[in-house]
């Protein structure tokens, strides 16, 4: 006999017993109140699908964090199921390019100790700017050398071109400075990622400027709200992202018109369209934009459903 999915049954108030649900993948899908227990307890229904891929691995963004602790990012992972962390590497962060050896030492352990990878150091190099290229290198160089510190595969950037910017100029500006870099990433293990997003918010668009630079080194970061603000489909950018993609970014919003971050399956995105599309083996991280807008709800309460979403979209 073949079975679909498995589906538990327990009450709202049993805390313990929830987290252990959704730390293995169990989404909830329907809530009913009773009377069985005394007042008050909600029934739940948690779902878990069988026969899906199960190497997919899931993080969340600091962005969603702003300004915590490292050791508490690292607690929240743990204790959410998260399998990695997209490090924020601003100033205001506790982790950044301006930190010393020691320090990325007391960073790498904290997360060893917990078994929590570092899936990325988030930069925010703009590629496409108009400018000399040796500060924008300066500027890269540094976030390979505090990826390779600390065990991270990938380094974020965003293209960044300029509103007076011809389309070509800028394509040709990105191309250039991430084909100077590659090698140097390449030296120190790293991967440098372009974000869909600003001058670049498309697939076709990020697909302009990496196709020239041809090298394994240099790929690309799907933010999926980004493709589908730039009026793309979610099969139309994957298809040209693929031969580049590291890993993909979701979130969830109210629309085009109101972009503050939502919990996700509670707003307008097609993530259920853009997670189908991934490989079985690839990373989903969750990118809460917490710091652009405070009046949100706070990420830590959201973590673990959001995981249990996304593995449930994963079946």
């Amino acid at each position: 006999m073949d079975y679909r999915e498995v589906v538990v049954w327990t009450n709202d108030v049993l805390a313990a017993a929830r987290q252990v649900h959704r730390r293995a993948g169990f989404a909830l899908v329907a809530g009913k109140p009773h009377r069985w227990y005394g007042a008050g307890p909600v029934g739940q229904d948690r779902r878990f699908p069988i026969g899906r891929n199960t190497t997919v691995k899931y993080a969340f963004s600091t962005l969603g964090v702003p300004g915590m602790p490292t050791s508490e990012v690292v607690r929240l992972a743990a204790e959410t199921g998260y399998d990695g962390v997209e490090l924020r590497a601003h100033p205001e962060e506790p982790v950044h390019p301006g930190i010393g050896a020691q320090d990325r030492r007391d960073v790498v352990e904290r997360f060893e100790r917990a078994g929590v990878e570092i899936l990325a150091v988030a930069g925010y190099t703009r590629v496409a700017a108009p400018g000399e290229d040796e500060p924008v290198y300066e500027e890269l160089r540094a976030l390979l050398a505090l990826a390779r510190d600390l065990g991270a595969p990938y380094v974020r950037v965003f293209p960044g071109g300029g509103d007076g910017q011809s389309q070509e100029d800028a394509d040709a500006t990105a191309a250039r400075r991430l084909g100077l870099a590659a090698e140097t990433a390449a030296d120190l293990g790293v991967r440098i990622l372009l974000e869909t997003h600003d001058s670049h918010r498309t697939g076709a668009a990020a697909a302009r400027v990496l196709g020239p630079v041809g090298h394994k080194n240099v790929g690309a970061l799907w933010d999926v709200m980004h493709t589908w603000l730039g009026g793309e489909t979610p099969a139309a950018a994957h298809a040209v992202l693929a031969p580049h993609l590291g890993y993909t970014q979701v979130k969830d919003i109210a629309s085009a018109d109101d972009t503050t971050p939502l919990a996700l399956g509670a707003g307008a995105l097609p993530l259920g369209e853009c997670v189908a599309l991934l490989d079985g083996d690839g990373w989903v991280c969750w990118e809460y934009e917490k710091r652009w807008y405070p009046a949100a709800a706070d990420l830590p309460g959201l973590l673990a459903e959001g995981r249990a979403y996304l593995r449930g979209l994963s079946a």
